[in-house]
């Protein structure tokens, strides 16, 4: 019987490589995709470089509102800001999607989604409300920060730990590069 299940587990182990990096890009892009992109869209009037009230407002709350929410009392830094954030929204989830530089693109959203959270949690108010917040070993899977958010974290850190799997372009680039 332990002969057995070393076998199946080694055969498992032998198929992670191919199997977890795989089904986590495909429910990243199930899941998450669209929610980046239609968040990308809430933030620009025009092109991505032209911010919208509402991405300031989005990302900079605090500093929106003691400006009277006129985004022209706000400076070069909040304006690079939320383009480089508009356009990583865009960026970094097609990476993913295609395999291209997946681990550093899966690196980029962690830190994208890490400052997303702080940015609901203290520009936005959410710290005081438990039901955003949320709370580990509580039995309920909702709360919108650590609940929901450590899952896409946890896909994420697989495409970081394990690349992009075997239908990739950096599968791709590097079946190429080996040949020359």
């Amino acid at each position: 019987m332990i002969a057995l299940y070393d076998r199946l587990t080694r055969s498992l182990n032998a198929s992670a490589d191919t199997i977890l990096p795989t089904l986590a890009r495909f429910i990243f892009a199930a899941t998450l995709l669209f929610y980046f992109w239609n968040s990308a869209g809430t933030k620009w009037d025009g092109t991505p470089f032209s911010p919208s009230l509402g991405g300031y407002a989005q990302i900079f709350p605090k500093a929106m509102e003691a400006a009277g929410y006129d985004a022209s009392q706000l400076g070069l830094f909040h304006w690079a800001v939320v383009v480089s954030g508009t356009l990583a929204e865009y960026i970094l989830p097609l990476l993913l999607v295609i395999g291209l530089f997946t681990r550093l693109a899966a690196l980029g959203m962690i830190g994208f989604v890490v400052v997303q959270s702080l940015t609901d949690l203290y520009g936005h108010g959410g710290i005081a409300h438990i039901e955003t917040l949320g709370k580990w070993f509580d039995g309920l899977p909702d709360g919108a920060i650590l609940d929901q958010r450590a899952f896409w974290v946890f896909v994420l850190l697989t495409l970081v730990l394990k690349g992009a799997g075997p239908l990739s372009v950096d599968r791709i680039l590097k079946t190429r590069a080996s040949k020359m």
